[in-house]
């Protein structure tokens, strides 16, 4: 007899990510539970998203009213919002409430369709800025195998009171190598701009939102390495493509064919 499987409620389900663990959920056979508030359910804008979820079977929820933060070497105003991250890990843990927290590190969808570049619209074609000196590795994820390896985790006993890290080996690569692996499918070289720590820091004083909160996530990951400066240890973690080997993932050099 199968095992029944864990009911699962996805708050901000209607999100950017939030709708493909919704689908991930369901089509894993999950009783799933969607988080929404009242106008959402009549708002145009979100009607395509409410219509899937209810082909899908899934049962709403009225609501009445993307890094490892221990791991995170930020700069503000991402300072504080990670802090405020990570005290919400200590109060679970404190409390004894069973958890796994999933790390995704890069969306794909935010960084890949421009490849980090501010205001653009496109992957460029002639030059491109870059945080650091493009050597440091970063790892990307494309948002529907973020939900496809959340799920699957729910109920893994080896995911219990651990951090799940996706980490997929053809997915950690440096800026330069995206850059060279663009510069091959459009067939011509791109002019490079690298800028250096200290000018970084000086560009993240200087900014305004959204832009330096984006600088401040390059600054970490870009020059800190913070998605890829530490083991992943048994103590504290499991890392996705170990544990599911059987999902297929889209790497970076698929995911950029759409652009071309």
């Amino acid at each position: 007899m199968a095992a029944t499987k864990s009911r699962l409620l996805v708050i901000g389900s209607t999100g950017y990510i939030g709708k493909h663990l919704v689908e991930a959920s369901a089509k894993a056979g999950h009783p799933t539970f969607a988080l929404v508030r009242e106008p959402t359910l009549s708002n145009p804008a979100k009607s395509k998203i409410i219509e899937s979820f209810k082909a899908l079977g899934v049962n709403f929820v009225l609501d009445p009213i993307r890094y490892d933060v221990d791991r995170i070497h930020a700069v503000e105003p991402a300072k504080t919002a990670c802090a405020a991250k990570a005290k919400f890990r200590r109060d679970v843990e404190a409390e004894g409430i069973p958890y796994t927290y999933v790390v995704c590190n890069f969306l794909s969808g935010f960084f890949l369709p421009t490849l980090n570049q501010p205001g653009a619209t496109a992957p460029p074609r002639d030059k491109v800025v870059v945080l650091g000196d493009g050597n440091t590795k970063a790892i990307f994820n494309k948002e529907e195998d973020v939900s496809t390896y959340t799920i699957k985790a729910v109920d893994d006993p080896r995911a219990l009171n651990k951090i799940l890290y996706i980490r997929p080996p053809a997915n950690t690569i440096s800026f330069n190598e995206i850059v060279s692996l663009w510069e091959t499918k459009i067939g011509k070289t791109v002019e490079k701009i690298y800028v250096p720590d200290e000018q970084l820091l000086e560009k993240i004083q200087e900014a305004v939102e959204p832009i330096k909160s984006l600088l401040c996530y390059g600054y970490s990951v870009f020059v800190k390495g913070d998605h890829t400066n530490f083991e992943v240890e048994p103590s504290f973690g499991v890392e996705a493509t170990a544990l599911y080997p059987d999902v297929k993932y889209t790497t970076v050099d698929e995911y950029l064919n759409q652009f071309v």
